[in-house]
């Protein structure tokens, strides 16, 4: 991709059909968890929003998926991210696994509960 996209919806029509529907299943996890959160491009890549400050950022990469940024999560959740961390807060989805839609689901929950919305 060259140029920036200003919209979530051309940021992922600018990948290869793979990808872009992987991204739709990250994008509908995360908003099924954060319905009223607002949609926004930051820093080139999709966030959606929780109250004008963001909740959680993801972005498509030649080999993953990356969510950003995932803080420490109360356990038994953060055993299960465990192995997709890269970083102390981002998670990696290899395309080459199946997306865990239910994870992503629960991340995005706890994170909301993290940051006191409802």
């Amino acid at each position: 991709m060259t140029d920036k996209p200003a919209t979530v919806d051309a940021y992922i029509a600018g990948f290869p059909p793979e990808v872009a529907e992987r991204l739709q299943q990250v994008r509908a996890a995360i908003r099924a968890e954060v319905p009223d959160g607002e949609e926004r491009m930051r820093y080139g890549i999709a966030a959606v929003m929780l109250g004008g400050r963001y909740a959680l950022h993801f972005a498509g990469w030649k080999k993953h998926i990356g969510i950003y940024p995932v803080p420490p999560l109360p356990e038994p959740l953060e055993a299960e991210v465990a192995p997709l961390r890269a970083a102390k807060d981002s998670l990696v989805l290899p395309h080459r696994d199946p997306l865990p839609d239910d994870l992503i689901r629960r991340v995005a929950r706890a994170i909301v509960a993290l940051r006191g919305a409802s």
